[in-house]
This record gives structure tokens, C-alpha cells and sequence, in this order.
């Protein structure tokens, strides 16, 4: 099998703005640390070929030295293994990803994923669904749709949400981003193109790339979505299918209005274009849930949902679901033999305990989460006061954050130093973009967040010196 190797071309647009001419950190430390945040991130694949050093430096523009200096301190690092005929191959350190890129730190603080913590109530779950376990144990356990009780469960959710729904309209799967992969086996090949919302999901982007799909970008506006960019942008490529996050928008936070979903409906029936909608933030709202599900707007079943999960109870529970007509869920379960055999039946009975009992802890988690983002607003208005939070979300897990110069890359790189990890804005973009964002999940408890927050700012204050004094050195 042959090994996959990096493009010049793609590292440079992945890398971004990883060089700034900061007097007190070698041109080689500034390269080491973008590659690996880069690794770390997962927006460089392991087991990967970097291009020749001497390629390398002539794109970069810098010299041989430099990058042979940087990959040598990554090998040392254990983020690069040196292989006869294919030079440089990505890896992480034997430890695994927990490891710090110093030796001797502390574990990092991962800030760069918006996720709770497990609750009391998954640890009742599994203790319900243990007792309800012997009585599934006699069928062999396989089961490409699910169990009934769970698909009927959900489907009454759609129902009170104002999409009626049968169970045959629900297959379960290992997690949304299991269930999107699923989708796109079904209805896309090798270079489609599959319209996104710019910024999006990371995960998302990484199974459009893994299905050898092409994502093209429709730009989010200050607020709201561009309807009129995705009609256009449609119209002119002709995609298999559009992904879009309408309720919290992972990673701006924004939730879709009613008349921006009949409007996206709209545009879908009159193309004839799949909109896969992503749903797996719908329940963490703070004063008010979101407008009907895209779905219900749509009579010409083009809208395939994503749920999940994942962030509603807790990301190790791995389970999700698509809801889509029924054809489309038989289509679904054919392609699916040949990835696996159904969805674990112990965390499907654990997950009808936690939608019968939602109601007794959600509200609650929706309270904590309001707090949480009060809080981490306040403290980055006061330790970061030339960042700006746009649009204070009405739900989800996260902000987005532009910041006052473009250094996410060198930020989120130099953060990794002092233990903590963050997600860089272009993680969230194609083509290098939003070196300008960061995206600052407030799922830490408040005292923590500040804490994290205060170890954080010298960092940012450095970057900015050095860029001021480098602006300085170049006027003179």
C-alpha cells in the first residue's frame, strides 16, 4: 500500500501564518511548533510523508538549515520518524496524545475540544441498561437500524420538535461524525463537491477529505446565513450534497432562524441538492430551544438529519442517529455492512434511559453552561480586551473569537509550552483561513476557565510585544 505523502502546496496553506519576525524565537522554533500543532490538531494525518527538506525550504522560503533543524527537534520530540527512501513520517510520541510536547510538563488542558464531562446520570444509565441487557442477549446483537425502543424514542422527539417522524425514518450509529462518513459512502464519490458553511466543523471537513470530496466554502456573514451565497454557490458547482449546522453552530455559536430554514428548504427543493443537517447541539439551549428542524420544512425529502448523543449527555456514550425518509435509511443500512455490524446494544439501552430521564438533568446542564459562558466572557473582556466575541451564542458550548492580529497559529502553538491546548481558528476553515480566530470552549467550570485563561494571556501579551518591537525594527 502505497504510503500517503503531503503536498508542498497543501502544508503551506495548512501551516498558514506560522512565520512572524519575532526577535527572540528562532525562524526553526516558529516551523517545529506550527508542524505540530498541525499534528496534534489532526489536520496533519499520521502515518504521513512530509515533502523533501530542500522542497520544503524553497516554498517556505527560508533556508535548509532551518527545516532540517526543526525536523530534527520534531524527531527528538517524537512527532517524526526518519524512514530509509521516505524521509519524514508523521507519528505522535509513544505516551499517545496525551503527551506534552516538553518533557517533564504537566498533561495539557484541551481547550480545543468543546465537550462535558460525564454527569451522575450516565453512570445510572449504565447501570439500567446493564439490568436490561440478559433479555436482548438472545438475539445475535446485530442490527443496522437499531433497536425499535430507541428509534421510537427518538422519533417522538422529532415529533414534539414539529417534525413527525417513524421509527423506520431512524438508523442509529457510532456518533454523528460515524453517521455523516455513512452518508457520504452513499451518496458521494471520489472529487464531488460537498458545500459547507465557512467556518464549520473540523471533523466534518476531515470525513469530506477522507471520502476524497472537495469542500466548498459558502462564507457565514456577520450574522445569519447567507442564503443567497449558498443558492449561488450550489448553482454554480453542482454538489452531491451541502452540510450545514443550523442550532449552535459549531464554532460560531449562531442558530439558524425560521425563516433562514425554509429559505435553505427552499433552495434544496428547487436543486435538487441533499442537505445534510447537523443537529448535535439542538438541545443545549440557554433561555429558549431553536425553531423547528430543518427537516420540517422539507417535503421533498432532501434534508437528511444528524443527531446526537454526544454533547446532549456525554461523548463517550458514542451514539448518534441520522433521520431521513425511509428509503434513504434502507440505502443507508445496505452500504453499511460493508463498515460494520450495528451500534453497541448496551450504550442503546443506556441512551433510552437518558432520553426518558433528560428532563430531570438537561435543564440543569443548560443552567450551568449559561453561567459558564457569562464567565468566560467577563474574564476574557478583562484579560484579553483586544479580543472580541461575536455574537454571544444563545446556546452551545463555545465562542468564537476574533482577535486583534492574525497569530492563532503562533498562539495555539506557544500555548502548547505552557500545557494547555486550543483550537486555532484555520482547524475551522479551508485554505489557511481565520489565522484571526479562536474558538474558546466554556465547558470548564469558572474558577478553572480563569485560571486556564490567566496562563494564557503572558503568552498572548509576548506575541503582541514581539510584533510590535519587530514593526518598530522594520520602520527604523
Amino acid at each position: 500500500m502505497a504510503q500517503r505523502r503531503t503536498g508542498t502546496t497543501s502544508l503551506i496553506k495548512l501551516l498558514g501564518h506560522w512565520h512572524q519576525p519575532l526577535p527572540r524565537t528562532p525562524v526553526y522554533r516558529q516551523l517545529a511548533d506550527g508542524l505540530r500543532l498541525l499534528i496534534l490538531d489532526g489536520r496533519l494525518p499520521l502515518e504521513c510523508r512530509l515533502p523533501g527538506e530542500r522542497e520544503l525550504a524553497a516554498a517556505l522560503g527560508v533556508s535548509r538549515t532551518t527545516v532540517a533543524t526543526a525536523l530534527a527537534l520534531l524527531r527528538d520530540e517524537g512527532y517524526l520518524a526518519s524512514r530509509q527512501g521516505s524521509g519524514s513520517v508523521t507519528m505522535l510520541p509513544e505516551s499517545g496524545n496525551s503527551v506534552s510536547p516538553l518533557p517533564g510538563m504537566a498533561p495539557i488542558l484541551d481547550l480545543s475540544v468543546a465537550a462535558l464531562p460525564a454527569g451522575p446520570e450516565i453512570h445510572h444509565a449504565y447501570s439500567n441498561a446493564l439490568i436490561a441487557l440478559p433479555e436482548h442477549m438472545g438475539s445475535s446483537g446485530y442490527d443496522q437500524q437499531g433497536l425499535v425502543e430507541l428509534r421510537e424514542v427518538i422519533a417522538r422527539g422529532y415529533a414534539a420538535r414539529g417534525l413527525p417522524t417513524s421509527a423506520d425514518q431512524i438508523m442509529l450509529v457510532n456518533g454523528a461524525v460515524s453517521g455523516f462518513g455513512l452518508i457520504l459512502r452513499l451518496l458521494t464519490g471520489p472529487g464531488d463537491r460537498v458545500v459547507i458553511d465557512h467556518p464549520t466543523y473540523p471533523m466534518a471537513l476531515e470525513a469530506i477529505k477522507g471520502a476524497s470530496c472537495r469542500p466548498v466554502s459558502v462564507s457565514l456573514p456577520d450574522r445569519g446565513w447567507d442564503t443567497d451565497g449558498l443558492a449561488a454557490t450550489i448553482a454554480q458547482t453542482s454538489p452531491r450534497l451541502a452540510y450545514l449546522i443550523p442550532d449552535f453552530h459549531n464554532p460560531t455559536g449562531r442558530c439558524m432562524d425560521t425563516a433562514t430554514r425554509a429559505a435553505v428548504a427552499e433552495i434544496a427543493a428547487r436543486t435538487r441538492t441533499t442537505i445534510v443537517v447537523d443537529e448535535t447541539m439542538v438541545d443545549l439551549w440557554f433561555d429558549a430551544p431553536p425553531p423547528p428542524p430543518l427537516a420540517a420544512f422539507d417535503s421533498s425529502d432532501n434534508v437528511i438529519t444528524l443527531g446526537s448523543a454526544g454533547k446532549s449527555f456525554w461523548g463517550g456514550l458514542r451514539l448518534g442517529w441520522i433521520r431521513a425518509s425511509a428509503r434513504t435509511i434502507a440505502s443507508l443500512a445496505q452500504v453499511r455492512n460493508s463498515l460494520d455490524l450495528g451500534t453497541p446494544v448496551l450504550e442503546q439501552l443506556a441512551a433510552i434511559h437518558l432520553f426518558n430521564e433528560a428532563e430531570s438533568f438537561l435543564p440543569q446542564r443548560r443552567e450551568m453552561l449559561r453561567r459558564n459562558q457569562q464567565s468566560c466572557s467577563e474574564a476574557i473582556s478583562d484579560l484579553f480586551p483586544d479580543w472580541r466575541i461575536l455574537n454571544a451564542p444563545q446556546g452551545g458550548l463555545s465562542l468564537w473569537i476574533e482577535l486583534s492580529r492574525p497569530l492563532a497559529t503562533l498562539f495555539a502553538a506557544s500555548s502548547e509550552s505552557i500545557g494547555i491546548r486550543i483550537g486555532a481558528g484555520p482547524r475551522f476553515g479551508t485554505e489557511g483561513a481565520f489565522e484571526r480566530f479562536l474558538r474558546m470552549p466554556y465547558t470548564l467550570e469558572p474558577t478553572l476557565m480563569r485560571n486556564a485563561l490567566e496562563r494564557l494571556q503572558p503568552g498572548w501579551q509576548y506575541l503582541l510585544r514581539e510584533r510590535a518591537n519587530s514593526s518598530r525594527g522594520m520602520l527604523v
